[in-house]
């Protein structure tokens, strides 16, 4: 009995060290193969007809604003002011009545003085797989910037690549190391996840209508 024990235990110990190796090797090999395609710099962003912006929620859990979205908007501001894009897909969780991130972003986009005629709403964004593969597959996008932080364009620079789209992201500013943290961790998970969902041909959860952009 003991050594039936023993050897359960050796066989769960391999997992979690293969589970930890294979994470490490996600986040590295993502990192490594988006690095030439993600920038801060405008200049470096290449003139695209359209952006992608990734959604968030607008405010924390503590009803604070979420720092996250906002510079997700600047920079897409940023991006379509200075002439770089024309048109903008806001894709993000619109799953209950009450929680509407595109909206969210389109009203905040319209404030700052974006025409509505120039944004394109993706309720059906739940993750960036989804935002990604819908942007080519009912915008008809094959040409993308993809706007969000560098960790986050990372992986769906990544993923986009890997779905037939051509892909920059360009880096909106990041929060402070404490206030990301969590974020941060999440987001090893997440890179090895994208992995996954490749090996197992993971599809948008919805698709839809196709959705010309002129």
């Amino acid at each position: 009995m003991k050594k039936i024990i023993k050897n359960i235990f050796k066989f769960f110990l391999l997992l979690i060290v293969a589970g930890i190796i294979f994470i490490s090797w996600a986040n590295y090999s993502i990192k490594k193969d988006s690095d030439h395609f993600v920038s801060y710099n405008i200049a470096d962003v290449p003139q695209t007809k359209t952006a992608l912006l990734l959604g968030t929620s607008k405010n924390l859990n503590s009803g604070l604003p979420n720092a996250y979205f906002y510079n997700r908007i600047q920079a897409a501001i940023d991006l379509y002011k200075s002439g770089k894009i024309q048109y903008i897909i806001v894709s993000g969780d619109n799953s209950t009545k009450d929680y509407n991130e595109p909206e969210d972003m389109l009203l905040t986009l319209m404030k700052y003085g974006i025409p509505q005629d120039k944004i394109f709403l993706d309720h059906a964004g739940f993750r960036t797989l989804d935002s990604v593969v819908r942007a080519k597959e009912i915008f008809g996008q094959t040409r993308l910037v993809i706007i969000s932080q560098k960790f986050h364009n990372e992986r769906a620079v990544f993923l986009a690549k890997q779905n037939g789209i051509e892909a920059f992201g360009y880096n909106a500013k990041d929060v402070n190391k404490y206030a990301g943290f969590k974020t941060n961790m999440r987001e090893y998970l997440a890179k090895a996840k994208a992995y996954y969902d490749l090996l197992l041909g993971v599809e948008p959860k919805f698709g839809g209508e196709k959705i010309l952009i002129p």
